[in-house]
């Protein structure tokens, strides 16, 4: 049996999965950030690291022993340790914090280096920054995998892998390392900084969980769920669809894409998807700034409905949206786009449009979104994409299933569990403890819980165009926020 820690933005999950792939056990537990001030996301490293601990001595309790362990986690989420105590010392910096938009311009600005605030150089170098000179020593910085392997091997390892290193804005995708001109650039030396192992492969022991079984298998949630939904050669892409959405593809061995000095002309970024035996597989992923947040905005703030599964119900009383069209953009439109002052824009109502119409076209305005990650990844890396493979709570909502096979002109395949994150995690374990020959051959693993196809009824391009239509009307709303490019 696999142990598999899945430390996301607002929760702590513990798994437990048989040799066959499948999850035996399966515990949950909140963890949100805080939020002291608009645009400030903090958490407690402390707190984190004992609820990680005592969930996963409670699943092995439950479940029987372990023979090894996975982690997977959010991605560039920054703390500083020291490195004696084990102690933190300062509040973790969450991916999505904004305190340091202006060191990202800055740094842009002078060294023509692109940097964005929810990447890890400027936490780290904030970080530094507001410790005393007295506290400078023997510090450790790292992501929260660093940070969750530390706290698991009782302070003996201080490690990353290079999907998350990949991620931080230290890293060199050419060498697979650390680079120093960029460490030195935002001030991070790099012998606070983890030492790089391959995402497959024994890395230290979890000594703080019963038994000490090996950590053999670490990687970042997106990755984790490219590899739980058998997105592990070139051809389907998964999309999460959580709070926000995120399509991942792999690419295979070009390391061209991850390489630019930016994101691609249309608006992908390249990845490290994992990593096995000392070689690098690469991928692609585009960015949805909104997704399941819409679902919430109807749910607590308009009241619309009262549960997220009533936004189905609800929706599939009526046919069509009856041209109402829904632009989900409270933070901005990413990829393909990459406009942080656009905003959220209903159009096409009329005097007979009900809370059907617009909740239908909420679900279906992510749907769209949907598809222009799709049509994205597709012409930044020349991969044609055969099929969509979903997880997340929104690919529980077959209206929005359904859309999203509409407009994408694809199949969609629906993950059987909402945490394709745990799932994947779990089998790069089954490789790493040598369950599985390699990660290649986790694809067999893949069985959807549901396949659905594009209806004929549906003219795709009309729908597409009068999308391009609202999406115009959406872009460009707050223009000091429209200029920002990271």
């Amino acid at each position: 049996m696999i142990l598999v820690v899945d430390v996301g933005t607002t929760s702590v999950r513990a798994a437990v999965m048989t040799p066959e792939g499948s999850i035996a056990h399966f515990e949950q537990r909140p963890s949100p950030p805080d939020s002291p001030f608009p645009g400030l996301v903090e958490f407690d490293a402390e707190v984190m690291a004992a609820t990680v601990i005592d969930l996963c001595n409670s699943a092995i309790r439950q479940a029987g022993p372990v023979s090894a362990v996975g982690v997977t986690t959010q991605r560039a989420s920054t703390i500083a340790w020291n490195r004696t105590t084990g102690r933190p010392l300062a509040s973790g910096l969450g991916w999505q914090d904004l305190r340091t938009v202006g060191d990202c311009l800055t740094i842009g600005a002078e060294h023509g280096v692109q940097v964005a605030p929810n990447q890890t150089a400027t936490k780290a170098k904030w970080l530094l920054n507001t410790l005393d000179e007295s506290m400078l020593n023997d510090v450790c910085i790292g992501t929260v995998d660093s940070w969750v392997v530390w706290a698991l091997s009782s302070g003996t390892a201080h490690i990353t892998d290079h999907t998350n290193a990949a991620v931080t804005g230290l890293y060199s995708p050419a060498s697979g390392t650390w680079d120093d001109r960029l460490c030195t650039m935002f001030g991070v030396p790099m012998e606070m900084l983890p030492t790089i192992v391959d995402s497959v492969g024994e890395c230290a022991h979890a000594t703080a969980l019963t038994g000490a079984p090996p950590i053999v298998a670490v990687v970042g949630d997106q990755q984790g769920s490219l590899v739980g939904q058998g997105c592990v050669a070139p051809g389907p892409a998964k999309i999460t669809f959580g709070t926000g959405g995120m399509l991942d593809l792999c690419v295979g061995d070009d390391v061209n894409l991850i390489a630019r000095s930016r994101r691609g002309e249309h608006g992908c970024f390249g990845i490290v998807a994992w990593s096995e035996s000392g070689r690098r597989t690469f991928g692609a992923e585009a960015i949805m700034l909104a997704a399941g947040s819409n679902i919430d905005w109807l749910r607590d703030d308009l009241r619309i409905v009262s549960s997220s599964a009533e936004t189905h119900t609800l929706a599939a009383t009526c046919e069509t949206s009856e041209g109402v069209i829904f632009v989900p953009a409270p933070l901005g439109l990413g990829t393909p786009h990459w406009d942080y002052g656009a905003r959220s824009t209903l159009v096409g109502l009329t005097r007979g449009s009900t809370a059907a119409h617009v909740v239908r076209a909420v679900l279906e305005g992510v749907a769209h979104r949907g598809a222009d990650l799709v049509e994205a990844a597709e012409r930044d890396t020349g991969i044609s994409i055969e099929v969509v493979r979903v997880d997340g709570g929104m690919s529980k909502n077959p209206t929005f299933v359904q859309a999203l096979a509409d407009f994408t002109g694809r199949t969609v395949e629906v993950s059987p569990h909402a945490e394709g994150t745990t799932i994947g995690a779990g089998r790069l374990a089954l490789v790493g403890s040598g369950q599985v020959h390699s990660v290649s051959d986790t694809s067999e693993l893949w069985e959807p819980s549901e396949t659905i196809v594009p209806r004929q009824a549906v003219d795709r391009n009309e729908q597409r165009g009068r999308w391009a239509e609202a999406v115009a009307r959406s872009s460009h709303w707050i223009p000091e926020l429209s200029g920002l490019d990271f």
